[in-house]
């Protein structure tokens, strides 16, 4: 995912086993705002020129902060206000009702400027060390406030809008006015993230919600977040986790009141693929909607927006991805599962009928190599009923008879679910595993896409990491397969992940005996805004402190290694440098590698690994690695 700085998503990729495909949709343009007061000079002195009109009577333009139209025939200047300062400006974002009449401006209160500095020690074009500044927003900072203002061209004069309703935005997108001039809408996501509201100001001022969207913990803005806008019925398509999973609603925007789910049920809408307005009819992927299966996987569906005729397109146990023909009568239909190859049949599209198999992946040549297909295994959470989902991957020299140290890869972070669902031959994971170890993968608690209540244990709790299920999946595991040796258990990841590997050390020192923990988030504190606010709220409380790696380094016990490249400008380096200086003050003995001239995530590069893999070798299997 490509994010800006706020945290929103400019464009997803997925990584797939197989054949690579980008599709880049140009279909819905989201209108992401501009920071007037971090990185760009408010717009004082020289006049910026800005949108004409739909008419072309009228150009508006900012000029000494204050907002100004200009009447294209007359070249006459109509000065629209005249409170404008650099510490409260208009910026130059313009938006003019279809009729010309109104226009609406945004106001921006500039917030705090933060800049992080690193020193490239060994820079490749000159000797001497050179230093990096970068606009860096962390937790609890004071933000860019945006604020929208009415001007009736008409009459020459502002109108009052009450902003009560939006007076601490985290952000304002999707503005635009409707097609017959009657008001204009705009999304806001509050600051902390629990209120989202689609908003609509009529040309007398009046603000109304058309939806009030409310969470006690947190509303997930970049992957459970989806709105169509339905003009010719005056129709919205929302996608909401209200009901304790995520899924979509139909919402007469005149009444503001929602007039039936279009899915329901306790599985998830993964994403909207396609909305038909002429048929009345959405196209979408969907999790845990095929019971017995992983909940995890894909399958694609097709519904109606009174919520009838709910169509599986895809069938087989795995998880799915989908190619239509041109006329979209026919689809190819791809399945695959960790210890499954692809499955390959073509379908109907009309109902999701098998038409014929095609082709099914065989994997027999590998599996007489010795190779080891990975292992899927479920156990019960801490709640001792919700079901936990992991893998396992196998030496491929394993001898049931022998016992193997465990090493657990791990990534927590409550955007994503991280474990594999589709086959693959090789991986960073398997080559762990020829080294004797038993490597394993496992989506505890507060990891993303089953229901709210799942998804909540992060909320102010990332230090949880979701350890309690997966030491609970492991004991259940090593009860099957007991040659997994749980006396000597580590754990790395990177990013998040070197947060929780890190974490796992200080407090479960007790499972896990050696860490890997490469460009960690240490102190969500010291990490960018958005990520960090999204699941440990704001205001920033004594929970970020109490949960900071940093203040608990002196519970440190096992092997610990910390990996971390000076330029990180996803993570702040300073954040592993914080743990550093903790862990000597507690005369704590660890490993450290920092990388020169690297970015985030150095530690999954070949040396990286490398340096892990010898660790792991040295600390569990107590030898000397290649010796």
């Amino acid at each position: 995912m490509i994010l800006n700085q706020r945290g929103q998503a400019l464009a997803i990729y997925e990584a797939v086993d197989g054949d690579n495909r980008l599709t880049v949709d140009g279909k819905t343009a989201w209108d992401l705002p501009r920071r007037g007061g971090r990185g760009r000079r408010p717009p004082g002195g020289p006049r910026l020129t800005g949108r004409t009109s739909p008419d072309g009577k009228w150009a508006a333009s900012v000029e000494d902060y204050n907002l100004i139209v200009r009447n294209t025939k007359t070249d006459e200047d109509v000065r629209l206000t005249e409170d404008g300062t650099k510490d409260k400006y208009l910026n130059d974002r313009y938006y003019w009702s279809p009729d010309s009449r109104y226009l609406i401006a945004m106001q921006v209160t500039p917030g705090d400027d933060r800049h992080i500095y690193m020193v490239e020690s060994a820079p490749k074009d000159q000797l001497q060390p050179k230093l990096h500044e970068h606009s860096y927003a962390k937790p609890g900072d004071k933000l860019d406030i945006e604020c929208p203002r009415l001007f009736d061209l008409e009459k020459g004069e502002e109108i009052s809008v009450d902003n009560s309703l939006f007076a601490n935005p985290w952000d304002l997108s999707r503005m635009h006015w409707t097609a017959d001039s009657g008001e204009f809408r705009f999304l806001f996501n509050e600051r902390g993230h629990q209120v989202m509201r689609l908003l609509a100001i009529e040309p007398d001022g009046t603000v109304r919600t058309l939806i009030d969207e409310v969470s006690p913990t947190f509303i997930e803005y970049n992957r459970k977040v989806h709105l169509d806008e339905l003009a010719e019925t005056d129709e919205l398509i929302w996608m909401s986790e209200r009901s304790g999973w995520n899924h979509l609603y139909l919402i007469d925007a005149q009444t503001a009141k929602v007039k039936n789910p279009i899915t329901s049920g306790e599985w998830v809408v993964r994403e909207v693929e396609q909305v038909d307005q002429e048929k009345r009819q959405i196209w979408f992927t969907a999790g845990g909607i095929v019971p017995g299966e992983d909940p995890y996987y894909l399958h694609h569906c097709r519904v109606n927006f009174d919520g009838s005729d709910l169509t599986i397109l895809t069938a087989g146990d795995g998880t799915h991805t989908i190619d239509y023909s041109p006329d979209r009568r026919w689809l190819i239909d791809k399945y695959s599962r960790v210890d499954l190859p692809p499955v390959h049949t073509l379908r109907k599209v009309e109902d999701g009928s098998l038409v014929c198999p095609l082709e099914e992946g065989n994997h027999s040549a590998l599996l007489e190599t010795g190779w080891k297909p990975t292992e899927r295994f479920t156990a019960k959470a801490r709640d001792g009923k919700t079901d936990i989902y992991g893998i396992i991957y196998f030496p491929t020299n394993h001898d049931p008879a022998k016992q193997y140290p465990v090493i657990e890869y791990i990534y927590a972070g409550p955007h994503g679910a991280f474990v594999p669902k589709q086959f693959s031959t090789r991986n960073q994971c398997r080559q762990m595993a020829e080294l004797g170890f038993i490597v394993v993968q496992i989506d505890g608690m507060g990891t993303n896409f089953r229901s709210k209540t799942f998804h909540d244990v992060c909320w102010q709790n990332l230090a949880d990491s979701g350890f309690p299920d997966r030491i609970l999946w492991m004991q259940a595991a090593a009860e099957k397969f007991p040659s997994m040796n749980l006396d000597k258990v580590g754990i790395y990841g990177g990013s998040a992940g070197g947060q929780s590997a890190l974490g796992a050390m200080l407090s479960h020192g007790d499972f896990y005996d050696a860490a890997v923990a490469d460009c960690g988030c240490h102190d969500n504190r010291m990490d960018k805004i958005w990520w960090n606010e999204q699941w440990m709220g704001w205001p920033i409380g004594k929970h970020y402190e109490e949960q900071s790696n940093v203040t608990n380094a002196h519970k440190l016990q096992g092997d610990l290694f910390l990996i971390v490249g000076e330029l990180d400008t996803n993570v702040d380096p300073a954040s592993t440098m914080q743990v550093v200086d903790a862990l000597i003050k507690a005369n704590k003995d660890f490993d450290l590698l920092v990388v020169p001239g690297a970015g985030h995530g150095i530690g999954s590069g070949s040396y990286g690994m490398r340096r892990t893999r010898d660790f792991f070798v040295r600390k569990l299997h107590g030898v000397e690695p290649r010796r």
